[in-house]
Protein backbone atom coordinates (compact mmCIF):
# COMPACT_ATOMS: atom_id res chain seq x y z
CA UNK A 1 0.00 0.00 0.00
CA UNK A 2 1.24 3.49 -0.96
CA UNK A 3 1.40 6.22 1.68
CA UNK A 4 1.28 9.84 0.50
CA UNK A 5 3.44 12.16 2.59
CA UNK A 6 4.43 15.79 2.32
CA UNK A 7 7.92 14.71 1.27
CA UNK A 8 6.59 12.52 -1.59
CA UNK A 9 4.43 15.38 -2.85
CA UNK A 10 7.44 17.71 -2.93
CA UNK A 11 9.56 15.15 -4.83
CA UNK A 12 6.72 14.53 -7.35
CA UNK A 13 6.27 18.26 -8.00
CA UNK A 14 9.99 18.74 -8.52
CA UNK A 15 10.07 15.87 -11.02
CA UNK A 16 7.07 17.25 -12.89
CA UNK A 17 8.59 20.71 -13.30
CA UNK A 18 11.81 19.11 -14.51
CA UNK A 19 10.05 17.02 -17.19
CA UNK A 20 7.71 19.70 -18.55
CA UNK A 21 10.37 22.13 -19.83
CA UNK A 22 12.23 19.23 -21.43
CA UNK A 23 9.10 18.09 -23.25
CA UNK A 24 8.35 21.65 -24.40
CA UNK A 25 11.90 22.03 -25.69
CA UNK A 26 11.64 18.76 -27.60
CA UNK A 27 8.34 19.87 -29.14
CA UNK A 28 9.94 23.19 -30.18
CA UNK A 29 12.82 21.33 -31.85
CA UNK A 30 10.38 19.13 -33.76
CA UNK A 31 8.35 22.15 -34.91
CA UNK A 32 11.47 23.97 -36.05
CA UNK A 33 12.82 21.00 -37.96
CA UNK A 34 9.48 20.32 -39.67
CA UNK A 35 8.56 23.39 -41.78
CA UNK A 36 5.03 22.10 -42.38
CA UNK A 37 4.21 22.74 -38.72
CA UNK A 38 5.09 26.42 -38.75
CA UNK A 39 5.63 27.55 -42.36
CA UNK A 40 2.94 27.93 -45.04
CA UNK A 41 3.72 26.29 -48.35
CA UNK A 42 5.20 28.32 -51.17
CA UNK A 43 4.81 27.51 -54.85
CA UNK A 44 8.46 26.50 -55.14
CA UNK A 45 7.96 23.84 -52.44
CA UNK A 46 5.24 21.86 -54.21
CA UNK A 47 5.35 19.35 -57.02
CA UNK A 48 2.74 18.21 -59.49
CA UNK A 49 2.41 14.84 -57.78
CA UNK A 50 1.91 16.11 -54.25
CA UNK A 51 -1.54 15.89 -52.69
CA UNK A 52 -1.23 19.30 -51.05
CA UNK A 53 -3.84 21.40 -52.85
CA UNK A 54 -5.16 22.69 -49.52
CA UNK A 55 -1.80 24.17 -48.50
CA UNK A 56 -1.41 27.95 -48.47
CA UNK A 57 0.64 29.32 -51.37
CA UNK A 58 2.02 32.61 -50.09
CA UNK A 59 2.53 34.17 -53.53
CA UNK A 60 -0.98 33.18 -54.71
CA UNK A 61 -3.51 33.47 -51.88
CA UNK A 62 -6.71 33.77 -53.95
CA UNK A 63 -8.53 32.23 -56.91
CA UNK A 64 -8.74 35.65 -58.62
CA UNK A 65 -6.23 38.34 -59.39
CA UNK A 66 -8.78 41.19 -59.51
CA UNK A 67 -11.23 39.93 -62.11
CA UNK A 68 -9.01 37.48 -64.01
CA UNK A 69 -8.54 33.93 -62.71
CA UNK A 70 -5.39 32.78 -60.96
CA UNK A 71 -3.91 29.28 -61.15
CA UNK A 72 -4.57 28.50 -57.49
CA UNK A 73 -5.89 24.98 -56.98
CA UNK A 74 -8.94 23.98 -55.00
CA UNK A 75 -8.69 20.70 -53.08
CA UNK A 76 -11.09 17.85 -53.73
CA UNK A 77 -14.46 18.72 -52.16
CA UNK A 78 -13.09 22.04 -50.95
CA UNK A 79 -15.08 25.17 -51.70
CA UNK A 80 -14.73 28.93 -51.89
CA UNK A 81 -17.23 31.78 -51.63
CA UNK A 82 -16.49 35.18 -53.15
CA UNK A 83 -18.29 38.50 -53.14
CA UNK A 84 -17.44 41.15 -55.75
CA UNK A 85 -18.57 44.72 -55.18
CA UNK A 86 -18.12 47.64 -57.59
CA UNK A 87 -19.55 50.97 -56.43
CA UNK A 88 -21.41 53.15 -58.94
CA UNK A 89 -19.65 56.42 -58.15
CA UNK A 90 -17.31 57.41 -61.00
CA UNK A 91 -14.17 58.84 -59.39
CA UNK A 92 -13.10 60.44 -62.69
CA UNK A 93 -16.10 62.77 -62.68
CA UNK A 94 -16.91 65.47 -60.16
CA UNK A 95 -14.86 67.16 -57.46
CA UNK A 96 -12.89 65.66 -54.60
CA UNK A 97 -15.25 67.21 -52.07
CA UNK A 98 -18.22 65.75 -53.91
CA UNK A 99 -16.67 62.29 -53.88
CA UNK A 100 -15.76 62.66 -50.21
CA UNK A 101 -19.37 63.61 -49.46
CA UNK A 102 -20.47 60.36 -51.10
CA UNK A 103 -17.72 58.38 -49.31
CA UNK A 104 -16.04 57.86 -52.71
CA UNK A 105 -18.97 55.93 -54.10
CA UNK A 106 -20.23 54.06 -51.04
CA UNK A 107 -23.42 56.15 -50.99
CA UNK A 108 -24.19 55.64 -54.69
CA UNK A 109 -25.15 51.99 -54.92
CA UNK A 110 -23.07 49.19 -56.35
CA UNK A 111 -22.85 46.27 -58.79
CA UNK A 112 -22.69 43.15 -56.64
CA UNK A 113 -21.67 39.63 -57.64
CA UNK A 114 -21.69 36.32 -55.78
CA UNK A 115 -19.62 33.27 -56.64
CA UNK A 116 -19.45 29.77 -55.20
CA UNK A 117 -16.97 27.21 -56.46
CA UNK A 118 -16.35 23.60 -55.54
CA UNK A 119 -13.59 21.07 -56.10
CA UNK A 120 -15.54 18.43 -58.04
CA UNK A 121 -12.44 16.30 -58.73
CA UNK A 122 -8.75 16.57 -58.06
CA UNK A 123 -7.45 19.69 -59.87
CA UNK A 124 -10.93 20.37 -61.33
CA UNK A 125 -13.06 23.30 -60.14
CA UNK A 126 -16.65 24.21 -60.99
CA UNK A 127 -18.16 27.60 -60.19
CA UNK A 128 -21.37 29.54 -60.56
CA UNK A 129 -21.24 33.33 -60.48
CA UNK A 130 -24.02 35.89 -60.65
CA UNK A 131 -23.49 39.61 -61.17
CA UNK A 132 -26.06 42.39 -61.25
CA UNK A 133 -24.85 43.67 -64.66
CA UNK A 134 -27.62 42.52 -67.03
CA UNK A 135 -28.52 39.93 -64.32
CA UNK A 136 -25.75 37.74 -65.73
CA UNK A 137 -25.09 34.16 -64.62
CA UNK A 138 -21.71 32.63 -65.46
CA UNK A 139 -21.09 28.88 -65.20
CA UNK A 140 -17.40 28.26 -65.06
CA UNK A 141 -14.90 25.40 -64.98
CA UNK A 142 -11.14 25.35 -64.46
CA UNK A 143 -8.75 22.42 -64.81
CA UNK A 144 -5.40 23.00 -63.12
CA UNK A 145 -3.32 20.80 -65.38
CA UNK A 146 0.26 21.79 -64.55
CA UNK A 147 1.81 23.08 -61.35
CA UNK A 148 5.12 24.89 -61.12
CA UNK A 149 7.96 22.98 -59.47
CA UNK A 150 11.72 22.60 -59.76
CA UNK A 151 11.43 21.07 -63.24
CA UNK A 152 8.40 22.98 -64.57
CA UNK A 153 8.77 26.79 -64.74
CA UNK A 154 5.06 27.73 -64.85
CA UNK A 155 1.60 26.67 -63.74
CA UNK A 156 -1.14 26.15 -66.36
CA UNK A 157 -4.93 26.07 -65.97
CA UNK A 158 -7.49 25.49 -68.72
CA UNK A 159 -10.64 27.64 -68.54
CA UNK A 160 -14.16 27.24 -69.88
CA UNK A 161 -17.27 29.27 -69.15
CA UNK A 162 -20.65 30.21 -70.52
CA UNK A 163 -22.61 33.23 -69.37
CA UNK A 164 -26.07 34.51 -70.14
CA UNK A 165 -27.96 37.71 -69.39
CA UNK A 166 -31.43 38.02 -67.83
CA UNK A 167 -30.71 35.17 -65.40
CA UNK A 168 -29.18 32.99 -68.11
CA UNK A 169 -32.07 33.35 -70.55
CA UNK A 170 -30.49 35.33 -73.42
CA UNK A 171 -27.26 36.59 -75.05
CA UNK A 172 -25.17 33.54 -74.25
CA UNK A 173 -21.40 34.03 -74.41
CA UNK A 174 -19.18 30.94 -74.14
CA UNK A 175 -15.48 31.45 -73.47
CA UNK A 176 -12.29 29.38 -73.67
CA UNK A 177 -8.98 30.36 -72.14
CA UNK A 178 -5.74 29.48 -70.46
CA UNK A 179 -4.21 30.89 -67.28
CA UNK A 180 -0.41 30.82 -67.08
CA UNK A 181 1.46 31.87 -63.95
CA UNK A 182 5.01 32.15 -62.76
CA UNK A 183 5.90 32.35 -59.06
CA UNK A 184 9.10 33.95 -57.82
CA UNK A 185 9.83 32.44 -54.38
CA UNK A 186 6.94 33.37 -52.08
CA UNK A 187 6.85 37.07 -52.97
CA UNK A 188 5.68 37.50 -56.56
CA UNK A 189 3.19 35.94 -58.98
CA UNK A 190 2.78 37.09 -62.60
CA UNK A 191 0.00 35.97 -64.96
CA UNK A 192 -0.84 35.79 -68.65
CA UNK A 193 -4.43 34.79 -69.47
CA UNK A 194 -5.42 34.52 -73.16
CA UNK A 195 -9.21 34.18 -73.50
CA UNK A 196 -11.53 33.89 -76.51
CA UNK A 197 -15.16 34.96 -75.94
CA UNK A 198 -18.04 34.46 -78.38
CA UNK A 199 -20.99 36.83 -78.88
CA UNK A 200 -19.45 39.81 -77.09
CA UNK A 201 -21.66 42.29 -79.01
CA UNK A 202 -24.90 40.42 -78.35
CA UNK A 203 -26.52 43.44 -76.71
CA UNK A 204 -26.24 45.20 -80.12
CA UNK A 205 -27.68 42.15 -81.93
CA UNK A 206 -24.33 41.75 -83.71
CA UNK A 207 -22.54 38.41 -83.90
CA UNK A 208 -18.96 39.22 -82.89
CA UNK A 209 -16.17 37.54 -80.94
CA UNK A 210 -13.30 38.97 -78.90
CA UNK A 211 -9.86 37.65 -78.09
CA UNK A 212 -8.03 39.29 -75.19
CA UNK A 213 -4.86 38.55 -73.24
CA UNK A 214 -5.08 39.38 -69.57
CA UNK A 215 -1.84 40.41 -67.86
CA UNK A 216 -1.64 40.57 -64.08
CA UNK A 217 0.60 40.42 -61.07
CA UNK A 218 0.59 40.16 -57.29
CA UNK A 219 3.46 41.09 -54.98
CA UNK A 220 3.55 40.34 -51.26
CA UNK A 221 4.79 43.44 -49.45
CA UNK A 222 4.45 42.08 -45.90
CA UNK A 223 3.51 38.78 -44.30
CA UNK A 224 -0.20 39.14 -45.20
CA UNK A 225 -0.50 42.28 -47.40
CA UNK A 226 -0.32 42.30 -51.23
CA UNK A 227 -0.34 44.81 -54.08
CA UNK A 228 -2.23 43.63 -57.18
CA UNK A 229 -2.73 44.87 -60.73
CA UNK A 230 -4.14 43.62 -64.05
CA UNK A 231 -5.03 44.75 -67.56
CA UNK A 232 -6.91 42.91 -70.32
CA UNK A 233 -5.96 44.33 -73.75
CA UNK A 234 -7.95 42.98 -76.72
CA UNK A 235 -5.88 41.28 -79.42
CA UNK A 236 -8.69 40.91 -81.95
CA UNK A 237 -12.41 41.08 -82.62
CA UNK A 238 -15.00 43.34 -81.01
CA UNK A 239 -13.17 45.84 -78.79
CA UNK A 240 -15.09 49.01 -77.86
CA UNK A 241 -13.54 51.79 -75.77
CA UNK A 242 -10.51 50.95 -73.58
CA UNK A 243 -9.12 47.67 -72.22
CA UNK A 244 -10.32 46.80 -68.73
CA UNK A 245 -7.74 47.39 -66.01
CA UNK A 246 -7.56 47.67 -62.25
CA UNK A 247 -5.24 47.78 -59.26
CA UNK A 248 -5.70 46.86 -55.61
CA UNK A 249 -4.34 46.31 -52.14
CA UNK A 250 -5.39 43.20 -50.26
CA UNK A 251 -5.09 41.62 -46.83
CA UNK A 252 -5.09 37.91 -46.02
CA UNK A 253 -6.46 36.81 -42.64
CA UNK A 254 -6.62 33.04 -42.21
CA UNK A 255 -9.14 31.68 -44.69
CA UNK A 256 -10.39 35.18 -45.55
CA UNK A 257 -9.01 37.59 -48.11
CA UNK A 258 -10.18 41.20 -48.45
CA UNK A 259 -9.20 43.22 -51.52
CA UNK A 260 -9.85 46.94 -51.98
CA UNK A 261 -9.65 47.72 -55.68
CA UNK A 262 -10.13 50.44 -58.30
CA UNK A 263 -11.22 49.53 -61.86
CA UNK A 264 -12.03 51.46 -65.03
CA UNK A 265 -15.20 49.38 -65.42
CA UNK A 266 -17.58 47.28 -63.36
CA UNK A 267 -17.41 44.09 -65.41
CA UNK A 268 -16.22 40.88 -63.76
CA UNK A 269 -17.15 38.03 -66.17
CA UNK A 270 -15.10 37.01 -69.20
CA UNK A 271 -17.65 38.55 -71.56
CA UNK A 272 -17.73 41.82 -69.64
CA UNK A 273 -13.92 42.00 -69.52
CA UNK A 274 -13.82 41.35 -73.27
CA UNK A 275 -16.03 44.39 -73.83
CA UNK A 276 -13.49 46.42 -71.83
CA UNK A 277 -13.60 49.41 -69.54
CA UNK A 278 -14.02 53.14 -70.10
CA UNK A 279 -11.54 55.91 -70.79
CA UNK A 280 -13.23 58.36 -68.40
CA UNK A 281 -14.13 56.09 -65.49
CA UNK A 282 -12.71 54.72 -62.25
CA UNK A 283 -14.82 52.80 -59.75
CA UNK A 284 -13.92 51.92 -56.19
CA UNK A 285 -14.75 48.34 -55.22
CA UNK A 286 -13.75 45.30 -53.25
CA UNK A 287 -13.54 41.51 -53.38
CA UNK A 288 -14.14 39.40 -50.31
CA UNK A 289 -13.26 35.70 -50.38
CA UNK A 290 -13.65 32.88 -47.86
CA UNK A 291 -12.13 29.40 -48.23
CA UNK A 292 -13.83 26.34 -46.81
CA UNK A 293 -11.02 23.79 -46.58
Amino acid sequence: MFVITHRSIVFAAAALFTVLPSAAAAQEVRSTSDPSRSQPASQSDVTAGDNDDAELVLAEPDLRVLNLPSTLRLPLHGSNFQLTHRFNGNLRRGSFSGHAGNLFGLDQGAVVGFEYRFGVARHLQAAVYRTAIDKTFQFYGKYDAVRQDDSIPVSLSALFSVEGADNFQERYSPALGLAVSRMVADRLAVYATPVWVHNTAGILNIDRDTFFVGIGGRVRVSSTVYLVGEVAPRAGGYSPDKPAYGFAIEKRAGGHLFQLNVNNGQGTTFGQLARGGFSDSLYLGFNLARKFF
